[in-house]
């Protein structure tokens, strides 16, 4: 297993390196034209006959705000949830030279006693001198699990109820243009962590002995290095994004047992016609591998499939349905406007991981693929409004949410 880590690392400066940027902060302005797009806030200008402010230049400070109510199956058989999801973004600096600020507040409820309360963000100082990241998770969230790896079949699951607060924040400082490098600190707890079934017991069912029971705790620093040549995380430009994460959970700092682990992530952006960058017409592609160090970090915070950092791989599965001490994904996207004016867009995705944990890392292969629709909400922020529909073996859904998956 760490020569295929090892084999990531030496290839990720050649990954990202490979092709000089296409559209970059520090060479032109980040703010298209969009006098000739269209998007949802326009029509309700019309149909409620609004008449438009004053049109801010484009160094003028101005957020953007995008929000969904949308409704969604809820885990266990407990009826529907209601999830809002609500993003923001900002330029903090001239937007010739500073990225896109953002932030994500997706709050969930299922009308009884079961709520998330997950706030993200990406801030970037003037210039891109600082890019300030954060994670801030408190759940009362029931989910279905399946064991390591494949060990149990698609009908095989098991609602686990626990209680989950996560506390990420990491600064990340220039050292040169998209490149940047810096320290975090991680903490996980799990609280109240048992089976909805109480004939099944965790740690039997799972097969691992660390925090299948009870609670579990992870507290630890990380060591964070970014190459970010994208200036819109929310509807990434063409460009290149890298990303690796070493995570250190000692006891000293409150964690229940020492553990420590990798997270590398690979993204680009490559458009299919370059002459009309007023269109959107790109294919995307993203990969990541994730892995713990060692045999003791809890169940919980292992790698599992829908539980990176955003909640975005996987499409077409149910979240968490392959988890193990090692996770390798991949994923492909092509994104093309329907309508001249951006309004309208589609998507045509596929992606497939493996997972160790009931067997090895690259023996057992899971895919999945769908489409999607893409309806533009605001155009100032280009964040588009997703509904996709994925399927895999044994499952399909559609999902909503705004901005792109990666």
């Amino acid at each position: 297993m760490r020569q295929y880590l090892l084999l990531l690392i030496c290839l990720l400066p050649v990954t990202v390196f490979a092709q000089a940027p296409i559209t970059t902060p520090q060479s032109g302005p980040a703010v298209k034209d969009t006098a000739n797009k269209t998007d949802l806030i326009d029509i309700a200008k019309d149909v409620f006959h609004i008449s438009p402010q004053k049109v801010r230049t484009q160094g003028q400070k101005k957020i953007y705000f995008s929000i969904l109510p949308v409704s969604g199956a809820a885990p266990g058989g407990n009826g529907r949830a209601l999830v809002t999801s609500t993003t923001a973004g900002m330029y903090l600096g001239p937007a010739s030279t500073t990225n896109l600020s953002s932030a994500s507040f997706a709050p969930y409820w299922n009308f009884h006693s079961r709520f998330g309360l997950p706030l993200r963000s990406s801030v970037w100082l003037p210039d891109n001198s600082w890019n300030i990241q954060g994670d801030v998770r408190f759940l009362v969230y029931p989910q279905y699990t399946w064991g390591l790896g494949s060990s149990h079949g698609t009908d095989e699951k098991t609602l686990v109820n626990y209680r989950y607060i996560r506390f990420y924040q990491a600064a990340l400082k220039k050292i040169t243009p998209y490149f940047f490098a810096g320290l975090g600190y991680n903490l996980d707890y799990h609280s109240n962590v048992v089976s909805d079934d109480p004939n099944i017991n965790l740690t039997q069912y799972t097969g691992y002995k660390y925090g299948t029971n009870g609670s579990s705790v992870s507290s630890g620093i990380s060591m964070n290095v970014l190459y970010d040549t994208r200036n819109n995380s929310i509807n990434p430009l063409p460009g290149a994004y890298a990303s690796l994460v070493y995570r250190e959970n000692p006891g000293f700092m409150g964690s229940d047992r020492s553990w420590h682990s990798v997270y590398i992530d690979l993204r680009k952006y490559i458009p299919l016609n370059p002459s009309r960058p007023d269109q959107q017409n790109t294919f995307a592609v993203w990969t990541y591998y994730w892995t713990v160090l060692g045999t003791n970090a809890p169940y919980l915070d292992l790698p599992s499939i829908g539980w990176d950092p955003y909640n975005r791989s996987g499409r077409g599965m149910d979240q968490n349905r392959y988890r193990g001490g090692s996770l390798f994904y991949m994923e492909g996207e092509y994104r093309r406007d329907i309508t001249p004016n951006g309004l309208l867009g589609f998507v045509l995705f596929a992606n497939v991981n493996t997972v160790s944990g009931s067997g090895t890392l690259f023996t057992s292969w899971h895919p999945a693929a769908g489409t999607g629709l893409r309806i533009k909400f605001n155009k100032g922020s280009n964040t588009n409004i997703g509904i996709d529909y994925g399927i895999s073996k044994g499952y399909s859904s559609i999902t909503l949410g705004l901005g792109e998956a990666f």
